[in-house]
């Protein structure tokens, strides 16, 4: 059985995470979801909605078969868990494939990294683009 890890804020879902999740689930016949912890999101602005609740819906999509929240101190904690086969990254993910296999294989994990390119086309897949139309409604 291979299973397939996925990783994101998630914070609000739209088209381009369904696409990414889907993708990721086509590599494998396991697709675990780990949900990154409020405290572990650096690299962007801080999500609008609190973890459970991002959590929960991801969990609510059929193509996902386990969602967690990630660790709030090490990353890699729930990976070591999971131990997963494939992991994928979103189109947009700020890792470099190259870089997290490497750390991966430090740890004792041999895991084949895979991004999934492409995101949906639409002017509302992303979570930044939803923010700006959101925001530039806001005083009209």
């Amino acid at each position: 059985m291979v299973r397939v890890l996925a990783t994101g804020t998630f914070d609000i879902l739209h088209p381009g995470h369904v696409k990414y999740l889907s993708e990721s689930k086509k590599l494998g016949d396991e697709l675990f979801v780990i949900v990154a912890r409020e405290e572990m999101v650096h690299h962007k602005p801080k999500p609008f909605i609190p973890e459970e609740q991002r959590l929960a819906m991801v969990e609510a999509l059929e193509v996902v078969d386990h969602a967690v929240l990630g660790d709030s101190q090490d990353m890699f904690r729930p990976v070591r868990e999971i131990h997963p086969d494939i992991v994928t990254l979103g189109y947009n993910q700020h890792f470099s494939e190259e870089e997290l296999s490497e750390q991966l294989e430090r740890m004792g994990l041999r895991v084949k990294v895979v991004r999934i390119s492409d995101s949906v086309s639409c002017s509302l897949c992303s979570t930044r683009a939803i923010v700006r139309r959101i925001q530039g409604t806001i005083g009209k």
